[in-house]
């Protein structure tokens, strides 16, 4: 098992929107270092934090688990999608997504800051300046670290 921290934007998917769906896919990720990690390294099973940013509470609101690996991101082939990519083609799609299942919110936002100032979290990609990845890995001592601020 490992574990991941998933960044969304709340207006769009929250840990609320995830909860009310119990299961949904992780949709739209467009970078391929995300995507390589997506379709080569995330696996049933894996524990993720989900990490709200550009809001007003920016910082890990709940834990998810995977329950389905990396397939076709269908949403690249529809026009009408944001993530449609009119490069992509159905024979070799470009973009993977995986499924995620609702496991609990935390018991408030851990907030960013907080996680800056946390030493054992100073080899996490999310407090180093100008990482924009919307998926990294975490490691366990990391992920304790974080869960223990709770």
């Amino acid at each position: 098992m490992a574990y991941w921290l998933f960044k969304t934007e709340p207006d769009t998917f929250s840990i609320d929107t995830l909860r009310e769906q119990n299961v949904s896919c992780w949709e739209g990720v467009r970078n391929y270092q995300a995507r390589n990690m997506l379709r080569d390294d995330v696996s049933v099973g894996d524990q993720v934090l989900i990490y709200h940013s550009s809001c007003k509470k920016i910082g890990v609101a709940g834990i998810a688990k995977v329950v389905k690996g990396a397939y076709p991101d269908h949403f690249q082939f529809h026009p009408e999608s944001p993530y449609f990519d009119i490069k992509s083609d159905p024979s070799n799609p470009r973009w993977v997504m995986v499924d995620i299942e609702f496991v609990r919110k935390t018991s408030r936002i851990i907030s960013l800051a907080e996680m800056k100032a946390m030493p054992q979290l100073d080899n996490l990609p999310l407090v180093k300046r100008g990482n924009r990845l919307s998926i990294m890995p975490v490691s366990e001592e990391e992920w304790l670290a974080i869960l223990d601020k709770e």
